[in-house]
């Protein structure tokens, strides 16, 4: 996994610029604590090493990957910021209150939200057991709806401003039959609940957007991957698998001042495919 590269990053946005002038974006995120939901793996990992090389300091949520998520944490003091790893399932009213108490309690007020945790069975919809469907909309969708909550009421309480991204899916768009559509569907969800709430919570300084990645190499897609990545690589217009740090930086651009005037906005990272 290619590792996060400020400077390279940086570089590309003075390269968008005018020629002759020497200004960068400033995302000015130093010192503000976010908390990232399934924090401990794949784009989870990534956005928070992307957070971190800017500054903010970091809850790393997991339900279960706890060493993941310790080791993690160790990585991103290398940037000088402070992280922890909290345990915690966001579909779950208590855990997710939880997960808020601890983290103002170690780090300070939340002002940055990222919904990345998710659940991706594959079934297709003849042979998929209720309580797994449940399963699937309680993880992806109640828990967004539950973590936003939590999120606005703590900060209309104290009149601070903060911003959500939500991650959503290219088959919220394009669907799947490959035994997805439970993912798919709870994904859609997400970019309708994006827009609807970023609506509700405009006028008290929430900005609330999300991100439709594509495929990427993540613990999700690696048994697919493994065997099948000429295939997918072909599909796509690019021509290739994105990786999670290219969405990981689009997580710190709406999280930032840098999008200061985009809220209900759903981005699409798919190299092409949603085409949106």
């Amino acid at each position: 996994m290619a590792l996060y590269n400020r400077n390279a990053e940086m570089n590309a946005w003075q390269r968008c610029l005018p020629e002759g002038r020497a200004d960068t974006v400033n995302l000015n995120l130093g010192g503000k604590t976010a908390i990232v939901t399934g924090g401990g793996h794949g784009l989870g990992r990534a956005i928070c090493l992307c957070l971190a090389a800017e500054g903010v300091q970091i809850a790393v949520n997991y339900s279960s990957s706890e060493k993941q998520a310790r080791q993690l944490v160790d990585e991103i003091g290398v940037h000088g910021v402070k992280a922890i790893a909290v345990k915690g399932d966001v579909s779950s009213e208590s855990d997710v209150a939880a997960l808020f108490s601890i983290t103002e309690e170690k780090l300070g007020a939340v002002t940055l939200l990222v919904n990345n945790a998710g659940i991706c069975p594959v079934a297709m919809i003849k042979d998929m057991d209720y309580a797994e469907w449940k399963r699937v909309l309680d993880v992806n969708m109640s828990g967004v709806f539950l973590t936003c909550r939590e999120f606005i009421s703590r900060l209309t309480a104290s009149g601070q401003a903060g911003a959500v991204v939500n991650v959503s899916s290219l088959t919220a768009y394009i669907g799947s039959k490959r035994g997805k559509t439970a993912y798919s569907a709870s994904k859609g969800g997400v970019v309708t609940f994006t827009t609807s709430l970023a609506k509700e919570v405009a006028a008290d300084g929430i900005r609330v957007n999300a991100v439709a990645p594509g495929m990427m190499y993540t613990n999700m897609t690696k048994d697919v991957l493994d065997h099948e990545r000429d295939k997918y690589d072909a599909q796509i217009p690019l021509g290739r698998i994105g990786e999670v740090e290219e969405t990981a930086r689009v997580v710190a651009f709406l999280l930032s001042d840098a999008s200061s005037y985009m809220t209900g906005a759903t981005i699409d990272v798919s190299g092409g495919m949603a085409g949106r």
